[in-house]
């Protein structure tokens, strides 16, 4: 893993605000974007610095509540012992990086249910408050939505909660119906149900988007794309469960020398379809050079220059039984080409993205053959 990798957001275009509660908050910047749009409409309506002002410090207000209710689903998922890599705001809400969903159905009922249950908390506080105040509140909750800021909020707080647990993955009411319906199926069948019923919900937003509301358009394509890519990660999750490093470990493998020239790389490369390789020194990896550091060097220094100016140091290793779930991910996260595999501290080969994915394409294929012959 880079040295900043922790330090680095989920979301590229992404700026830190701060930490709460241990976890790095940010703000996407389409965010601001938002917010400037804002501004403009209320300046354009009302002509009025005061009503800019208070414009944009309702909705740094909502969003605010947006980041506890991301803040719920985190810290109940951290007592299951699951992490949160960060909280990103987004024009559309926010989003908690977990680093997964508990695999126990009812442990992703509570974690699902915890953002929507802080928003109805806020409602409830809110409406305290103005009650103590004793300002008299409309008996119709859109009466509210013209009233003072605190009403405002109230009213969308509860909104919040209701449109969250609508049963659409990969919404918060999605995941609960994923998590129900996995406890009469397995988890895949119950991912997929649950993504085509949050797909069908998409499809009706969108429809809807088109003839009242343009901005629907946008949360439609957000629940369709979600749900579509939860239930490809389920997918590569069922292939991968249970499968080790063992099993997509390359063994064949060509490497470099730090004291070998560019040219060396470029024949390796040209010789056959490997593109990154690992950097070898008395039998132990010290660097890769990837396909994009030997370009760099051939267009910096040329074919002449050195492997060790150009490799990457920083090698990530993993062990020949690490589970290849696990590996996969930290692949996808370390910013990193291969990893070296070892077995009892010793090399034993290395294993790259592409090998993984071929492993695979290959189960997959297993698995549909062995269903379409079974007797």
């Amino acid at each position: 893993m880079n040295s900043n990798e922790k330090n680095q957001p989920t979301m590229k275009w992404s700026m830190r605000l701060g930490t709460l509660a241990g976890i790095a908050v940010y703000v996407h910047a389409t965010f601001l974007i938002l917010l400037v749009w804002i501004a403009l409409s209320y300046w354009r309506s009302e002509q009025s610095l005061q009503a800019v002002v208070q414009g944009v410090g309702f909705i740094l207000a909502l969003f605010g509540c947006v980041v506890l209710h991301e803040l719920g689903h985190a810290l109940t998922a951290r007592r299951f012992g699951i992490k949160t890599r960060d909280i990103t705001l987004l024009p559309i809400g926010g989003v908690a990086s977990l680093e997964k969903m508990p695999d126990d159905p009812k442990q992703e009922i509570l974690v699902a249910l915890a953002g929507p249950a802080v928003n109805i908390v806020i409602a409830g506080l809110i409406w305290l408050w103005l009650s103590l105040q004793q300002i008299v509140m409309p008996d119709e909750l859109s009466s509210m939505l013209q009233g003072g800021m605190l009403q405002q909020l109230l009213v969308v707080n509860l909104f919040l909660a209701g449109f969250n647990l609508l049963p659409a993955f990969p919404m918060d009411g999605g995941r609960v119906l994923r998590a129900i319906l996995a406890m009469r199926m397995d988890r895949i069948n119950a991912t997929r149900m649950a993504a085509s019923v949050g797909q069908a919900f998409a499809l009706w937003l969108g429809l809807v988007g088109l003839l009242y509301n343009p901005f629907l358009l946008f949360i439609a394509l957000f629940v369709w794309i979600g749900a579509m890519a939860e239930a490809g990660t389920e997918e590569i999750r069922s292939l991968l469960h249970g499968t080790t490093l063992s099993h997509a470990i390359i063994t064949h493998f060509e490497s470099l020398s730090p004291h070998d020239s560019l040219t060396r790389a470029i024949q390796l490369t040209l010789d056959g379809v490997q593109k990154d390789f690992p950097v070898m020194q008395d039998q132990e990896i010290i660097g890769v050079l990837t396909q994009e550091d030997l370009l760099r060097g051939l267009h910096e220094q040329g074919a002449l220059a050195m492997v060790r100016e150009y490799m990457q140091t920083n090698v990530e290793k993993a062990d020949i039984d690490e589970p290849l779930e696990s590996v996969m991910k930290r692949l996808q996260t370390c910013g990193c080409r291969l990893l070296a595999v070892t077995r009892n501290g010793q090399l034993a080969g290395i294993v790259n993205i592409e090998n993984i994915l071929e492993l695979m394409r290959i189960e997959a294929a297993l698995k549909k053959g062995s269903r379409r012959f079974k007797p």
